[in-house]
C-alpha cells in the first residue's frame, strides 16, 4: 500500500495495493499491523456505513470528549472528502484538505482525532464506510458549518442537501475551545 501525508501531515491518503484479473479484484482494506506501521493508530471500536444521493453533504463533524479517529472510504460511487485541523494551538488551525475517494480508486483517508470531517457525494449515489477509534457519543458531537468562510473549503458543488443537524452547524470561531482537542 502507498501512504501519502497530505498538506495536513497527520491526515494520510492511503492507496491499497489492488490485485485484479478477469474475475475482478482483491485488496486488503485494513490490517492492524500494517496500518499502525503507517501511522494509523487504533484501536478501532466502531464501523459505520452511510448511503447518500448526489449532493448530500455530511459534516463537518467531530467529538470531544471521546474524540474519534476515522479511516474512511467509498465502497460505491464517489465523494469529495474533507478534513479540517481544529486542534487548539495548531499552526494549521482552520486549514483543510480534500481528496476524491471512490469505489474505482479505492483510496482511503485517515482523519485523526482533533480534525473535523465531512464529505459531499459527487456521483449519482455513494456508499461510504467509516472505521472509528471511538464510539459515537451524540452528547460529545460538535458540528461546524460546511460553508464557514473562515475555513473556505473548495467544495466541488454548493448545491447541497443537508440534515437539520448540519444546517444548524456553527462557525469554527464560535466553538468553545474547550470543545476542541489541544495541539500536541
Amino acid at each position: 500500500m502507498k501512504v501519502t501525508p497530505t498538506a495536513l501531515p497527520e491526515v494520510l491518503l492511503i492507496e491499497p495495493t489492488v490485485y485484479g484479473d478477469a474475475r475482478g479484484f482483491f485488496f486488503e482494506s485494513f490490517s492492524t499491523e500494517r496500518y499502525e506501521a503507517a501511522g494509523v493508530q487504533g484501536p478501532f471500536l466502531q464501523d459505520n456505513v452511510s448511503f447518500s444521493q448526489r449532493g448530500v453533504l455530511r459534516g463537518l463533524h467531530l467529538q470531544n470528549p471521546s474524540a474519534q479517529g476515522k479511516l474512511v472510504s467509498a465502497l460505491e460511487g464517489e465523494v469529495f472528502d474533507v478534513a479540517v485541523d481544529v486542534r487548539v494551538g495548531s499552526p494549521r488551525f482552520g486549514r483543510w484538505v480534500g481528496e476524491t475517494l471512490s469505489a474505482t480508486n479505492k483510496r482511503q483517508l485517515w482523519v485523526p482525532p482533533g480534525f473535523a470531517h465531512g464529505f459531499v457525494v459527487t456521483s449519482a449515489q455513494a456508499l461510504f464506510a467509516y472505521k472509528c477509534t471511538e464510539y459515537y457519543r451524540p452528547e460529545a458531537e460538535v458540528c461546524i458549518r460546511w460553508d464557514d468562510p473562515r475555513i473556505g473549503i473548495g467544495w466541488p458543488t454548493r448545491d447541497v442537501t443537508l440534515s437539520a443537524k448540519d444546517r444548524a452547524g456553527v462557525a469554527l470561531d464560535a466553538v468553545d475551545p474547550a470543545r476542541l482537542l489541544p495541539y500536541g
